[in-house]
């Protein structure tokens, strides 16, 4: 007895079991990685955020960050190498219905990154990081416009859709102009140039307006799906956390673009302007929170009959993190703003429920990385 429990064990430590070689990882490489990106990204960002600005809070928000660029910098090459050496397979995402919409994860991890450079960044390396954010920000503006559209064109052209499958996942390439458009508002003010304040602030609220407004078609679509047919598939469980992301990023970029557009727009004599959009800002950011908070209750309930049935582990489970991530977020600034108590103890509470749900679904995919059993690329076993 005890012989067999120390060889399962030994077993259950060999890597890579459920790959034939291990240029398999290279070939079996999806864009799905880049939601860990996401989800480590917006932990470290919230951390900090936290009542009572402990240093402690700081400290492991710095270093997830670090470590989030490590991740980046790693699925960004092995994604690449899957390009290089499988061409002919990797081109097969714009086929797939739901990989494919996982290309829009990689603006969004980038913009975490960003983001932290900003956050962290200014205070390590001083003032010197923000032209590298700018470069960083633009090529983070072009992908996510492009997702924006080709994604959506694809789905028109060469995909196959029907509303009974349909899930939030559409949100994903949509939404990462959203997320880029926050990341503009805390550029903006860092930038010496008015000119170049100006044009950053501008096209965030373009990048906004570019997301939203699609974003909450889909939901509504989303709304109508879920009211019609029976809930997704167990291994889409993590979805219906996904609608919680532009609306939470929704609310927070309104806020982030509103702190500061008075004195960017006094600089250009349109005081007004700024003043309506600070005024603006707080209270549709309010009212998008809101909106967010029915949600965050549906999925909660929807997500106990999941785990009361049993549901798969998958790199979708990241779809838990990023939404609750940034809704955790916007509820802190929304009490900095508003100065009501209540949000910074809520927020505290969400973020909470976020690090243990970091903690649990990065440990699970450590595991099925080692094991290989995550290393599964949908596109080439629907073909094989």
């Amino acid at each position: 007895m005890q012989s067999e429990r120390i060889s399962r064990i030994i077993n259950d430590l060999k890597p890579l079991t459920c790959l034939e070689h291990p240029r398999e990882t290279i070939r079996q490489f999806t864009p799905n990685w880049f939601a860990a990106t996401m989800g480590t990204g917006i932990l470290a960002l919230t951390l900090p955020l936290l009542p009572g600005k402990i240093a402690f809070f700081y400290k492991a928000g710095e270093a997830l960050w670090i470590g989030n660029i490590g991740l980046f910098v790693i699925f960004s090459a092995l994604y690449t190498a899957r390009w290089i050496f499988f061409g002919h397979e990797a081109k097969r995402i714009f086929s797939h219905n739901v990989v494919s919409m996982f290309i829009g994860t990689i603006p969004m991890g980038l913009s975490t990154i960003i983001n932290g450079l900003l956050f962290y960044g200014l205070s390590r390396w001083g003032t010197g990081v923000v032209s590298l954010a700018q470069v960083l920000w633009w090529i983070d503006v072009v992908m996510s416009l492009a997702c924006g559209v080709l994604i959506p064109y694809l789905m028109f052209t060469r995909q196959e859709h029907a509303l009974d499958q349909m899930t939030a996942v559409w949100l994903l390439p949509v939404v990462a102009a959203e997320v880029a458009a926050v990341t503009g508002g805390l550029l903006a003010p860092q930038i010496i140039d008015p000119q170049g304040q100006f044009i950053t602030l501008i096209a965030s609220y373009v990048l906004w307006a570019f997301s939203v407004p699609v974003a909450f078609g889909i939901l509504t679509i989303l709304l109508l799906r879920m009211s019609l047919h029976r809930l997704p598939h167990e291994s889409m469980a993590a979805s219906s956390w996904l609608a919680l992301g532009p609306i939470g990023t929704g609310a927070l970029g309104l806020l982030i673009l509103g702190k500061d557009a008075q004195p960017i727009f006094s600089a250009w004599n349109m005081e007004y302007v700024g003043t309506g959009a600070a005024a603006t800002s707080v209270v549709f950011g309010t009212m998008l929170w809101g909106f967010g908070l029915w949600w965050l209750m549906l999925a909660t309930l929807i997500t106990i009959r999941y785990f009361r049935a049993g549901i798969p582990f998958n790199l979708g489970w990241w779809g838990y993190t990023f939404p609750l991530g940034v809704y955790t977020v916007s509820t802190l600034r929304l009490g900095a703003t508003l100065g009501i108590g209540f949000f910074a103890v809520f927020g505290t509470i969400l973020a909470v429920f976020l690090v243990v749900m970091w903690l649990f679904v990065s440990a699970r995919t450590l595991y099925g990385a080692w094991k290989g059993k995550l290393l599964i690329s949908p596109c080439i076993a629907k073909v094989n």
